[in-house]
């Protein structure tokens, strides 16, 4: 087992896509909490995630409480340039989850005042509102893959 990667309710295939591909690359599982903003048919989504499709372990989930509830003993970290930690000052560790809100609203407000302690975010200048999705999970998953020592990866 390597890490989760948790998409809440994401809304642009291509960085679905692309994040799937990042996934199939790390042997990260992906999980992806609804309502998606598109269809998992979708030819964008298709199309960033190449053919790495069947490299890649997906789980969907009804609500954040649904996956919440199903690994109750699981450690989670959560993205938000609200976070009051920088990404690399925290100790992942092998089977965690790191999860990301949608592109246009990042993650619920009451999901990072309940893990205010957990909640990461990746430093940028003062004026940058965001970075790109598929960026963000990009950045935070080889920090912490680097730091369990790239399990199972040459």
């Amino acid at each position: 087992m390597s890490l989760n990667i948790v998409l809440v309710e994401p809304e642009i295939p291509q960085n679905t896509g692309n994040i799937a591909r990042t996934c199939a690359a790390t042997g990260c599982k992906l999980h992806l909490v609804k309502p998606l903003g598109f269809s998992v048919e979708d030819k964008y989504l298709k199309r960033a995630g190449l053919d790495y499709w069947d490299l890649v372990d997906i789980k969907y989930y009804d609500s954040i409480e649904h996956l919440l509830n199903t690994y109750p003993d699981s450690k989670f970290f959560f993205l938000s340039t609200k976070g009051i930690k920088k990404h690399s000052e925290m100790v992942f560790e092998e089977g965690c989850f790191l999860v990301f809100g949608k592109e246009t609203a990042g993650l619920p407000r009451e999901l990072i005042q309940a893990n205010i302690e957990s909640c990461l975010r990746v430093p940028m200048i003062e004026d940058a509102r965001s970075l790109n999705l598929s960026n963000s999970v990009a950045i935070v998953v080889y920090e912490a893959l680097r730091q369990i020592g790239y399990p199972n990866m040459r």
